[in-house]
């Protein structure tokens, strides 16, 4: 007798599987986000031309090495997918691109404008510790240059992650810190140390190194026009559900 499970899925099972592993909801969620795509892109008149579904297959292939015709059959048979299924998503990731830009492209400079604050960053290093007078203590030794904040974090940070990276924290947002945090990090010269603040952890010393004005890149205009994007997406969901409903 043959035990060995089918190769082949079906319908039901996919699911099914959705189901159990809580994963269904954001499917559910993304078929309905592609129908209101779809819908208001027609509405606008926002089209895919077969030559920018071939160019953007042709970029893909490259990145993924996929040279010769040969080689994208293999991979597409074994992501389970036909031609038509790919050049199908290759559509529709298009689409929502092409939309996004009609939708809102000509807003993004406003909207920077009015919270360029928020885009602020800061190269931005941390020592946390478990006692008051001990972060009272490295704060003098730090300001007397008896050792440096690096140091002082490579030793007693409680965090092995941060004692390994001497404290740093990375570069980070305004919002990537809570508001009171971000006031005294932001109103702080570079390079001075800030007192012990209490938080949840023990108490924190903070020292920048660098503040990073913010600028209107291409890389921040996209990811602003994705934010816009994909909040628009969430209202339009709501309020054609809510509709549903009444």
């Amino acid at each position: 007798m043959n035990n060995r499970p089918s190769a082949s899925v079906e319908l039901d099972e996919i699911l099914n599987f959705l189901k159990k592993n809580i994963q269904l909801k954001e499917v559910y969620q993304n078929i309905l986000y592609q129908s209101i795509i779809n819908q208001t892109a027609e509405e606008k008149g926002v089209t895919i031309a077969a030559e920018e579904i071939q160019a953007e297959a042709d970029r893909y292939r490259q990145a993924k090495h996929l040279q010769k015709a040969s080689d994208a059959v293999a991979w597409l048979a074994d992501q389970k997918i036909t031609p038509d299924d790919w050049e199908a998503g290759i559509r529709d990731r298009l689409l929502a691109k092409k939309l996004a830009d009609c939708l809102f492209s000509q807003e993004v400079e406003t909207f920077f404008s009015q919270n360029r604050l928020e885009f602020d960053q800061v190269l931005l290093y941390q020592i946390i510790l478990a006692d008051e007078k001990l972060a009272e203590e490295l704060v003098y030794e730090i300001e007397e240059q008896e050792i440096s904040f690096y140091q002082a974090a490579h030793i007693y940070d409680i965090d092995e992650r941060r004692r390994h990276q001497c404290g740093y924290e990375g570069k980070l947002y305004r919002w990537n810190l809570k508001p009171d945090i971000a006031a005294l990090v932001f109103g702080t010269p570079a390079g001075k140390v800030i007192s012990p603040i209490q938080i949840d952890q023990g108490y924190s010393i903070f020292q920048v190194e660098e503040f990073i004005p913010a600028k209107l890149t291409p890389q921040r205009c996209q990811e602003i026009l994705d934010k816009m994007f994909q909040e628009w997406l969430a209202r339009e969901l709501t309020y054609r559900l809510h509709s549903q409903m009444v």
